[in-house]
């Protein structure tokens, strides 16, 4: 999953440019009314609430705007309505893409994401999904611990794996546990980063060349558009074609 980490981090580095452009507050935003309207606005009862919330701190969007979009979500302000939506597909050299929208016009956002799968050398349909497990994963920086270290202090929080990442470790749990176990490892003393719930492969396709190129094209095409929320792929790229591009 090495290389699910690095992309992983070229992306935390790419929400920071669309910080810049004021795309990624419009994103949140919309995350956390549909998360408020699908599963309540207490993000204690919560999980996906609540880890839109630390998506938007950690961004520093700032709290009135997070309560807004949680009462528009709730019904409390008018607002906008948008329904969540997954498209499923093929990038290049047989990579499963699963892509996680917010939309107000399902035919609008059907376009455009097929335009991108189109343009880009994939193609949109089939069922991938299922390839998909949904977990929680609360990284820690490494400042000297081992990956001993690191699974005993998880274990006792509650979290289930440890993977270890060229800058740290990646801790794997439970969706509804994510958020209590990010806190009792800092409890523990431990550096963490990051938190979020996020969709992982079960196995990973390989990819090099024109191909490795094409699939992270596509990618980053897909994150680009307005309603696109998240993009989850299984692809296994070399670290160095991975490199150039972050």
């Amino acid at each position: 999953m090495s290389g699910h980490s690095k992309w992983h981090n070229i992306r935390i580095k790419k929400q920071k440019m669309d910080l810049v452009r004021g795309k990624l507050f419009s994103k949140i935003a919309r995350e956390i009314s549909v998360a408020a309207k699908e599963g309540g606005s207490n993000p204690e009862a919560n999980p996906r609430l609540r880890a839109a919330i630390e998506r938007a701190r950690d961004a520093g969007m700032p709290n009135d705007n997070i309560q807004r979009a949680i009462q528009r979500g709730a019904g409390e302000l008018a607002g906008t309505h948008y329904e969540t939506v997954y498209y499923e597909g093929f990038a290049p050299g047989g990579v499963a893409v699963l892509v996680e929208a917010l939309t107000d016009n399902r035919n609008r956002t059907a376009g455009e994401v097929r335009a991108v799968f189109s343009r880009h050398g994939g193609n949109l349909g089939g069922s991938v999904a299922w390839m998909f497990d949904r977990h929680g994963t609360v990284v820690v920086a490494r400042n000297g611990l081992t990956e001993d270290d690191v699974l005993l202090a998880a274990m006792e929080a509650g979290g289930e794996d440890v993977r270890a990442t060229d800058d740290g470790f990646e801790i794997i749990t439970r969706p509804e546990d994510t958020f209590r176990v990010k806190q009792a490892l800092a409890e523990r003393g431990l550096a963490v980063t990051a938190a979020e719930i996020r969709m992982t492969p079960k196995t990973t396709v390989r990819v090099e060349g024109k191909d490795a190129q094409a699939v992270l094209r596509l990618l980053e095409a897909l994150e680009d558009l307005d309603d696109v929320q998240h993009v989850y792929a299984n692809f296994d790229i070399p670290d160095e074609i991975l490199q150039q591009v972050g």
